[in-house]
């Protein structure tokens, strides 16, 4: 069994409650420790770590990073999180729960910098790097042994410290067999973590879990599942697969596969985000027009604000809608000039819904960007006439919201959907 110590990065074969050599308890040992080599890589709080790195006096504090009063929380430091805060719940909340904290506004310009040196990093070890997002990455470090004269569990460690003396943030880091295990390591131990789920282990590791623990399982599917008779991971492990097809579409087989620690997919550095979205399911399910594109309203500003913070436009519109027998319908439509604009956004959007809602009764809807490009390197010449104009309108809302909250400025059209409409 190889054993390792994170912090002098000593080699043995057999594990050790504290090094040999430097006496740390933070040993790392595990029977498939030598073969395994795809990782997960996770900041740590990173926002809220990126703000108390850079003012040291707000090291022992809470930290909240999002809008004003009326916004809601874009990420949180571990203490904040100990009294309940958590991504995206509304400023107001946040601030009963912890009202000691500090809310910083975010700096998006100062994460992504950091971000390239992180990932900078993390690429002069392996070319097989595939992001995430900002602060997340997986990595296959399959055959770089020899290259590197450690073992990839060693090498992610030495990278998780390099990483901490450079650039004074700290990562999580998973190590499994594939992607999806990996992601699920690598936040078993935050933050600096490291942490280990063998292929052999991997069934009986997820078996008495929730079935919210995989992707795509959200508190609706979670409930539609429990109604089912799945509680646990192992519940669906244990369960046919054609019968999980039948109650719930292609889903149903993609749950079957994951529920026995199956992902085949590959770590892929030349996979382009494939776009950005928001979705809601409904607490009762809605089948009127109005309150639908209510609903797409307040999505398609959401999904706007994001590609903007991002430097992002998108060519494709999609819509997603799932109805009351969990079916999935998804429609699609290739616009002119790529939109970064809630205008646009919800114009195509509408049209798209115009056509399905013919009275079935849908149970969650979601609207999003495809085929992204970036917005910067296209040039404002190329948003041109009515989407040139909705650009210049929105994004001077952007910085109202910035300054004042989130909710500050709305449309009509949203504040009219705020009151009628039940979403989780």
């Amino acid at each position: 069994m190889l054993a390792f110590c994170r912090d002098c990065f000593w080699q043995g074969q057999a594990p050790r409650r504290r090094c040999p050599a430097c006496s740390s308890p933070r040993v790392v040992a595990h029977e498939e420790l030598s073969q395994l080599c795809i990782a997960h890589m996770d900041c740590d709080a990173f926002y809220a770590s990126v703000e108390k790195r850079d003012r040291p006096e707000l090291r022992d504090q809470a930290v909240i990073v999002g809008g004003g009063k009326r916004g809601v929380v874009t990420t949180c430091c571990y203490i904040a999180r100990i009294k309940g805060v958590r991504s995206a719940m509304p400023m107001f909340r946040a601030l009963k729960l912890c009202p000691e904290a500090v809310v910083i506004k975010p700096d998006f310009n100062k994460y992504r910098a950091e971000s390239k040196r992180i990932l900078g990093m993390a690429a002069s070890l392996t070319p097989l790097i595939q992001n995430l997002s900002l602060d997340e990455a997986w990595m296959d470090l399959s055959g770089t042994e020899r290259l590197h004269k450690a073992p990839p569990a060693v090498t992610l460690a030495k990278l998780q410290s390099q990483i901490e003396d450079e650039t004074g943030l700290t990562v999580s880091i998973g190590l499994s067999a594939n992607k999806f295990l990996a992601k699920i390591a690598s936040d078993l131990d935050k933050p600096r973590g490291f942490s280990v789920i063998g292929a052999s282990e991997a069934q009986a590791f997820l078996a008495p879990r929730p079935v919210g623990i995989l992707p795509g399982v959200g508190p609706a599917m979670a409930a539609g599942l429990l109604k089912a008779g799945f509680r646990t991971v192992g519940d669906l492990a244990r369960a046919d697969a054609k019968a999980l097809v039948q109650g719930f579409g292609s889903h149903g087989l993609r749950l079957s596969q994951l529920a026995r620690g199956e992902d085949r997919r590959g770590v892929n550095p030349n996979e382009e985000r494939k776009g950005i979205s928001a979705e809601t399911t409904f607490l009762e399910d809605l089948s009127a027009l109005g309150d639908l594109e209510d609903v797409l309203a307040e999505l398609s500003e959401k999904v706007a604000r994001h590609a903007r913070s991002d430097g992002l436009a998108g060519r494709v519109v999609t819509l997603k809608l799932r109805t009351t027998d969990f079916k999935i319908h998804t429609r699609r439509q290739t616009i002119a000039v790529p939109t970064q604009t809630a205008k646009t956004l919800f114009a195509v959007g509408r049209s798209l819904l115009a056509k399905e809602a013919t009275g079935r009764a849908y149970r969650l809807i979601g609207v999003g960007l495809a085929q992204l490009v970036e917005a910067d390197a296209i040039g404002d010449d190329f948003f041109a006439g009515d989407e040139r104009r909705a650009r210049a309108g929105e994004k001077t809302l952007d910085a109202i919201r910035a300054k004042f909250g989130a909710g500050a400025v709305t449309s009509g059209r949203i504040f009219r959907a705020k009151g009628p409409v039940r979403r989780n």
